[in-house]
């Protein structure tokens, strides 16, 4: 009992201190990772069967580097094509001059590449889009917060656009055409209603970002190479998992393996000052937000394995007992603790013999807990991808988007509910 009280001051604590960065000027990754190493700490100490908790560890971080390396090698595409220009082949196609379309295009865009792709790559190459389009940061971040947004609701209800609607689909709870069938239209009206209510929050027009002295050294034919192998690098990632059952992020570190042969093929008769490379992008990516995943995924992961996350479902599961406020409630949860625990737990509580396949409770499972992250900036993978990019500040995000989102996700799932 100890034990737990320690772990749930220490996440608390913790979480705070990630909320609260701004005023702490403390780095959200070093307070993660002190989180998620504290905690396993003190796990191991309290437990005489060190040995056990050893091989737990080393089982969560055989599934949390998957999500590191898939993470490195997603950020590193995108900014090489970034530093091609690769995205003005995007850009150019955007005539628009008004902001409202433009968040219109963008959430769009974002909502369907995202089933096809995944919310955390997806958000990654739009907000990158994003940031070639529009100076003000302010007003930038708006358009980032409906991106996060349109990215969790578009990769729930395909099989393979959000994680925990993949470990649904794998785990024979659903299927894939059924899934797409009944979750579009929650998932869309998730996305569409924030989307008009963001559009409220922004008016006029805005002027395209020039970069046109960065692009003096870079041929046309080499940015289109780079921009459309890396885009195929990026959609191969699905079509190669369901191929071979491999893990994303072999897709993803074969993609950008093909990338940069193709960056050195093109570098190799460039004066070294003109070589834009794989290299180059590596030292450019975001490290503090790739640690600050293990750091929070290590701490979540250390809730799961010492049964509190368990613990919380059952008590959620005999308090609630209607199976429709459960999943809500589950989503709502899932800004707050990572999703992917959770719905670990209501598949090892529930089993198929109680709810067969397709069962209405595992499709309002996978609406809830791919589209409930949004509330928070930091409930989904796209959300912190979104954080580390834009420096968003996590009590900015609640004041701007966070109503907005759940107005969004409890329309979808009455909706869902009201379609039954």
């Amino acid at each position: 009992m100890a034990m737990n009280t320690i772990i749930l001051i220490a996440f608390s604590i913790g979480y705070a201190l990630i909320a609260l960065e701004i005023k702490v000027k403390i780095n959200k990754a070093a307070i993660a990772l002190f989180t998620g190493g504290f905690i396993w700490t003190t796990y191991i100490l309290f437990k005489s069967d060190s040995e056990e908790i050893v091989q737990q560890l080393v089982e969560h971080i055989g599934s949390i580097s998957q999500i590191i390396f898939f993470l490195i090698g997603a950020m590193t595409i995108v900014e090489l094509i970034d530093s091609y220009s690769g995205f003005d082949v995007i850009t150019k196609q955007i005539k628009t001059s008004n902001k409202r379309i433009l968040l219109l295009i963008l959430g769009i865009i974002t909502f369907f590449l995202s089933s096809v792709l995944d919310n955390l790559t997806t958000t990654i190459v739009m907000v990158t889009l994003t940031r070639k389009l529009l100076n003000d940061k302010n007003e930038r971040l708006l358009f980032v917060g409906m991106i996060v947004i349109a990215a969790n609701s578009g990769g729930a209800w395909t099989p393979i656009g959000d994680v925990t609607t993949t470990m649904l689909w794998i785990g024979g709870r659903i299927t894939s055409v059924n899934i797409i069938q009944k979750l579009f239209l929650p998932s869309l009206v998730s996305m569409i209603i924030p989307l008009l209510l963001i559009s409220f929050m922004i008016k006029g027009n805005f002027k395209k970002n020039d970069h046109s002295n960065q692009e003096s050294n870079i041929l046309n034919f080499e940015k289109r190479i780079v921009f459309f192998i890396g885009i195929a690098a990026l959609i191969f990632v699905p079509i190669f998992k369901s191929i071979t059952h491999l893990p994303p992020f072999m897709g993803i570190l074969i993609g950008l393996s093909v990338l940069w042969i193709v960056t050195e093929l093109l570098n190799k008769d460039k004066a070294y000052e003109h070589k834009i490379t794989v290299t180059n992008a590596l030292r450019k990516i975001d490290i503090p937000s790739v640690l600050f995943f293990l750091g929070i995924l290590l701490a979540v992961a250390a809730l799961e394995s010492t049964g509190l996350l368990s613990s919380l479902a059952r008590t959620l599961s005999e308090s609630v007992g209607n199976l429709k406020t459960i999943a809500v409630s589950l989503g709502i949860l899932s800004a707050i603790i990572d999703n992917v625990p959770l719905v670990a737990a209501s598949m090892g509580m529930y089993d198929l013999q109680t709810f067969p396949t397709d069962h209405y409770f595992w499709e309002l499972i996978a609406y809830c807990a791919g589209t409930g992250g949004s509330i928070l900036i930091i409930g989904s993978a796209a959300g912190v991808a979104a954080m580390g990019i834009e420096k968003i500040d996590f009590f900015w995000y609640i004041k701007k988007i966070s109503l907005v989102a759940l107005i969004g996700y409890l329309s979808g799932a009455f909706l869902y509910i009201l379609l039954l």
